[in-house]
């Protein structure tokens, strides 16, 4: 059975060969079970002294009330539930960090650590005090019920730009790497009105002009997921050792940070879901998945992301292909 490099499968025994979900077989009682382990940790260097932390929400039955981040082995920060990004400060210049995140819950059970996620700092700038240029030409568009997506200028410093810092009026919500200038923020309220605003900072910690302010009203009622979707998804069929696999390719969503959970659908219903161990791919995903023995089936496709909140995003434009419907299957 060919995989693509990297992903592990997650996927139950008990179910049907063609659509496979991961079920619930028993186990702990309500209350007893600690929570999962935080997925799509990412930590980027926010100057020569700070680093800024971000994860998606883990599972729990009876809800996360706080977050620890680790540093090493020393616990540094701990956050509320409903936070899932923490600025680290105090840090040393050019110096390597490992950090994780674990849950607690409700119950008082505390979940396994994360991943541990490298990062360095950078080398300090000395007599920096020159702040870098506010962000200009922000823009901002409605991605349904509980999201917005956000772009802007670069911003120019005369060491180089380290982050970006996002704005909910006056409390950061976000951040991006100095390189990057878009962002897609999650876990809003439907029908709610947001101001947004960007800084940019350097290395040595200056902070530029808050740029003009973005207001934006989230759609009212059902989320349709725009803008949260993956794009450019494909799908095409091979046959390899007698049986059929479907192969898929897309662009993961813009999230600002890392995309590691999908949902395969089949026909409408949930096939697979799709984890990445390690790290997750953010220009072009691809991956392979077995469907039959038969040719002639054919099948609709589609996906979506589980967004930093936790929230599903939207789904991608459903496609649909048929096992050896070009007469000449595909060996590999």
């Amino acid at each position: 059975m060919r995989r693509t490099p990297g992903p592990a499968l997650l996927t139950a025994a008990a179910c049907t060969a063609a659509l496979m979900t991961t079920v619930s077989c028993g186990g702990p009682a309500r209350g007893d079970r600690p929570p999962s382990a935080p997925t799509g940790v990412t930590a980027q260097a926010g100057s020569a002294t700070s680093v800024h932390v971000m994860w998606n929400q883990a599972d729990d039955d009876s809800g996360v009330i706080a977050y620890e981040v680790y540093r090493g082995t020393t616990k540094v920060k701990e956050v509320p539930g409903e936070q899932h990004m923490v600025d680290i400060t105090g840090l040393k210049p050019s110096v390597g960090y490992a950090f994780a995140v674990r849950a607690r819950d409700a119950d008082g059970n505390t979940g396994p650590l994360s991943k541990k996620v490298p990062v360095t700092t950078p080398a300090a700038v000395e007599e920096d005090r020159e702040p870098p240029t506010r962000p200009r030409q922000v823009r901002g568009q409605v991605a349904g019920g509980r999201a917005v997506s956000l772009s802007w200028s670069r911003a120019t410093d005369d060491r180089g730009v380290a982050s970006y810092d996002i704005y909910q009026g006056t409390s950061k919500i976000h951040s991006t790497r100095g390189r990057e200038t878009s962002a897609l923020i999650t876990g809003l309220r439907p029908g709610t009105t947001y101001a947004f605003t960007v800084r940019a900072r350097d290395a040595a910690d200056n902070t530029s002009p808050v740029s003009r302010t973005v207001r934006l009203t989230t759609a009212a009622g059902g989320e349709d997921g725009r803008g949260t979707a993956p794009t450019g998804f494909r799908a095409t069929t091979h046959r390899e050792d007698g049986a059929y696999y479907i192969d898929l390719s897309w662009t993961p969503p813009r999230t600002g940070g890392a995309v590691t959970e999908y949902r395969i659908h089949l026909d409408g219903r949930l096939a697979t879901t799709l984890v990445w161990g390690g790290a997750a791919p953010q220009d072009k995903a691809e991956h392979s998945f077995f469907v039959t023995r038969e040719s002639g089936v054919s099948y609709r496709v589609r996906i979506r992301a589980r967004l930093p909140d936790g929230t599903w995003g939207g789904f991608s434009t459903e496609r649909t292909v048929t096992t050896g419907a070009d007469g000449q299957p595909r060996e590999r």
